[in-house]
C-alpha cells in the first residue's frame, strides 16, 4: 500500500464496521469502486464498503487517525480522475428510501439512484426534481446543484433539499437543516465536497404525475434549419418549459434503437409540466421547423422522465467537458454548427446545449451555495473513442470553447467543471463571495482537510 498501515490497525477497523474492508490488491476492491466511466479506474489504499451510517463514521475516524485522505463514492457517475491512494468510503449500500406523502418529503440514502425515488414518489402522485439520467446517484448529483429536465420550471434539485444527515471530519453524525447547523446546510446545497459525508438527504417532492415531454430527431438536410430554429425558439420559450438540443453521432452497434444506429442526427428535448394542449402548442414551432425524422414528444408519466434525454444506462469509456454560457444567439449557433454539426469532422459522440434561466436563476429564500445561476446555457462535449481522449477530443473541445469564448460564463457549476484539482477551475465553480463563504465553511467543519476535495 502507498501508506504503511499495520495489520492490527486494519483488523480493528474490520472488527468495528458491519461492511467490508478492502486493501489494495484484494479481490472485490476494483468492483466496489468501479466507475460508470470504465476509462477511470480507482486504486486507493483502503476501501470501506459501508453498510450503514455507523460504518461511514468508523471509516472517517480510522482515516483521521492514520492520516489517510478520505474520498466518497456511491454509484461512480461523478468520477473525474483516478483515485490512486487514501481511503474511499463506498456508500452504494446506503439504501434508505421513505416517502412521507403528507409532508411531500422523501428520505434518500447516499447510495440510492433516481429511478427508485421517482417510482416511490409516483405512487403518491408526487415527483422529485430529478436529473436527466435516472441511474445517477441522487445525493451526489444534488450536492453540486443538479440540473435536469425541469430546470427552468423548478430550478436546481438542491433548491428542494430540506435536510441532510452528515458524518463530519471528526467522525460524528450531525443533522444539517434550516435550524440545525444552518451554515453546513447552506454549504452542502451546491458546495459538493470537503464538508463531510452525506449519508441521507431529505428532499421535498412536487405534486406532478405527467409531463408533456420527450425528444424529436432531425437528420440529413433537416439538421441545420432545425438547429437554427431551435436557437431562436428557445430564446423566446416560456420559463415553464425546459429544452436542450444535442448533435449525436451514433455508432452502428448494438444498443441504440435501430432507426438511429450509424446516423448523425439532431435531437431536441422538451419538458413541460403542465397541460398537454399547452405543451403541444409551445412545441409546435419545432415540429414545423424542418421535416422530423422521429417524434417521441407527447404526454408521459413522470416515471418515464429518463426517456426525455435517453442518457445511456450502461457505462462506456468517455471523455467529457462542460462549460456554461451567459447567452447564445444565432451567430453562436452558426459557430457550433461549423464545429459540431453534420458537416464537421468532430470526434464527439454528442455535443449538447441546454437552456437554463427561469427558476435556475433564482436562489431560494434562505440561499444556497449553488454556482452558475447567472448562466443561461450549458454546453457539453462527449467523446467515446479512447484514442481521441489525449489530444483530438481536448483540441476539439478547446475550439468550441474558443468560438464561444465571448459567451463563456465566469462561473461554471461544479458538476460541469472540468478539473477540480486545478485551482482556477475549482475557484471558478462558484461566484467569488460564495467561494469565500464555502472556504470558511470547509475550514470550520474540516480544519485538518480529512476530506480530499479540490486542489491539493
Amino acid at each position: 500500500m502507498g501508506i504503511d498501515i499495520d495489520a492490527g490497525t486494519l483488523a480493528r477497523l474490520r472488527d468495528t464496521v458491519h461492511g467490508t474492508v478492502f486493501t489494495r490488491g484484494d479481490d472485490g476492491l476494483a468492483a466496489e469502486v468501479a466507475c460508470f466511466n470504465p476509462a477511470i479506474r480507482h486504486d486507493p489504499d483502503v476501501v470501506v464498503a459501508a453498510r450503514d451510517e455507523h460504518d461511514v463514521a468508523a471509516a472517517v475516524r480510522f482515516a483521521r487517525d492514520t492520516g489517510l485522505p478520505v474520498r466518497v463514492q456511491a454509484t461512480g457517475h461523478g468520477a473525474e480522475a483516478p483515485i490512486t491512494g487514501g481511503l474511499v468510503v463506498s456508500t452504494r449500500a446506503l439504501d434508505t428510501l421513505e416517502v412521507d406523502a403528507d409532508l411531500r418529503h422523501v428520505r434518500i440514502g447516499a447510495g440510492v439512484r433516481w429511478a427508485p425515488v421517482i417510482a416511490a414518489a409516483a405512487e403518491h402522485g408526487l415527483a422529485p426534481v430529478t436529473g436527466s439520467s435516472t441511474s445517477v446517484g441522487a445525493v451526489g448529483y444534488t450536492l453540486g446543484g443538479g440540473l435536469g429536465p425541469l430546470a427552468r420550471s423548478h430550478g436546481f434539485t438542491a433548491d428542494w433539499v430540506r435536510g441532510f444527515r452528515v458524518v463530519t471530519a471528526d467522525g460524528e453524525v450531525v443533522v444539517a437543516d434550516a435550524s440545525t447547523h444552518p451554515e453546513l446546510f447552506w454549504a452542502l446545497r451546491g458546495g459538493k465536497g470537503g464538508l463531510g459525508i452525506v449519508t441521507e438527504m431529505t428532499l421535498e417532492l412536487v405534486p406532478l404525475t405527467t409531463l408533456y415531454a420527450g425528444s424529436v430527431f432531425f437528420e440529413g438536410d433537416a439538421i441545420e434549419p432545425a438547429f437554427r430554429a431551435w436557437v431562436d425558439w428557445a430564446a423566446q420559450l416560456s420559463e415553464a418549459a425546459t429544452t436542450s438540443a444535442v448533435f449525436l453521432r451514433i455508432p452502428d452497434v448494438d444498443g441504440p434503437p435501430p432507426p438511429l444506429r450509424g446516423r448523425s442526427v439532431l435531437s431536441v428535448r422538451f419538458a413541460f409540466p403542465g397541460d398537454p394542449a399547452e405543451g403541444e402548442e409551445l412545441f409546435a414551432p419545432m415540429r414545423a421547423a424542418a421535416p422530423v425524422y422521429l417524434d417521441f414528444v407527447g404526454e408521459i408519466p413522470t416515471t418515464a422522465v429518463a426517456t426525455i434525454h435517453n442518457d445511456p444506462e450502461q457505462g462506456a469509456p468517455s471523455w467529457v467537458r462542460g462549460l456554461m454560457l451567459d447567452d447564445f444567439d444565432a451567430a453562436d449557433g452558426d459557430a457550433l454548427l461549423r464545429l459540431a454539426g453534420p458537416g464537421a469532422q468532430s470526434p464527439f459522440l454528442a455535443v449538447e446545449i441546454r437552456q437554463l434561466g427561469g427558476a435556475t436563476a433564482r436562489d431560494t429564500h434562505d440561499g444556497t451555495a449553488v454556482g452558475g445561476r447567472d448562466s443561461r446555457y450549458t454546453v457539453s462535449t462527449i467523446a467515446g473513442d479512447p484514442s481521441t481522449f489525449d489530444a483530438l477530443a481536448p483540441a476539439a473541445a478547446a475550439s468550441i470553447a474558443e468560438a464561444l469564448g465571448h459567451r463563456v460564463s465566469a462561473v461554471t457549476n461544479v458538476n460541469w467543471a472540468a478539473d477540480l484539482s486545478d485551482a482556477a477551475s475549482f475557484e471558478n465553480s462558484w461566484p467569488p463571495a460564495v467561494f469565500e463563504r464555502l472556504s470558511a465553511a470547509r475550514a470550520e467543519y474540516d480544519p485538518d482537510r480529512v476530506f480530499a476535495f479540490g486542489p491539493a
